[in-house]
């Protein structure tokens, strides 16, 4: 089946207006997540504090536009910034200005003057993400537990209250999944590696060769 192929969204819908939790899928090599309206609700449903950060999902055109006032960025950076959500699906920290400051609702993702960003948006959850512009978003597993690879790992770990959106069928579940690398772009453009994950292990166990392959991937596009 076409990874265009849409999924039942209906329960997930149905949690998320309702204030809930729902865990959505990403495409491979990516795990499930979990993402909900508020960032209680996510660290709820992760069974951590409330008040933790969470990133900020900007998978719609009009969450990055609002945002990009508020980020410390030259204009090229924004540009680099949005590739780096968009095509690399990375979570990337992006720093913030004080005048004017981010907007309300992304606070939740702040951390140390960085918003902690997320902006995938695979297609077949295209209806669901457009009905909810603003979402929070973290790794579909409990504190200790390894992220969920699949729809039936993450329903055994979160239980029948969180609804979970099969996407496997669409999915490469013979391709080794992980969690987002987290990458972070300072104001004087410095690009840094923060976390491991699905996209830098493809290059092997040294971050610099990703940091290289991302740079030379940017002056391709020049």
């Amino acid at each position: 089946m076409p990874a265009t192929a849409l999924l039942d969204t209906g329960p997930a819908a149905d949690a998320l207006t309702a204030g809930g939790a729902a865990i959505l899928p990403n495409p491979s090599p990516l795990t499930y997540v979990v993402a909900a309206t508020s960032p209680q609700a996510v660290n709820n449903a992760k069974a951590r504090l409330a008040d933790q950060e969470v990133a900020l999902w900007v998978h719609h055109d009009t969450t990055w536009t609002e945002l990009t006032p508020a980020l410390d960025l030259t204009p090229a950076d924004l540009s680099t910034a949005l590739n780096l959500l968009r095509s690399e699906l990375v979570t990337l920290l992006v720093p913030v200005r004080t005048d004017p400051p981010p907007p309300a609702w992304a606070l939740p993702a702040l951390r140390d003057g960085y918003l902690l960003l997320f902006g995938a948006r695979w297609q077949p959850l295209a209806p669901l993400l457009a009905r909810f512009p603003h979402l929070y978003v973290s790794s579909a597993n409990r504190t200790g537990q390894a992220p969920a690879p699949t729809a039936a790992r993450a329903a055994a770990m979160f239980g029948p209250g969180i609804p979970v959106t099969d996407a496997d069928h669409l999915r490469d579940t013979d391709t080794p999944h992980a969690a987002t690398t987290m990458l972070r772009i300072a104001p004087d453009s410095a690009l840094t590696h923060i976390r491991h994950g699905a996209q830098d292990r493809a290059h092997g166990t040294d971050p610099a060769r990703y940091m290289e392959y991302l740079h030379g991937a940017g002056d391709r596009a020049q």
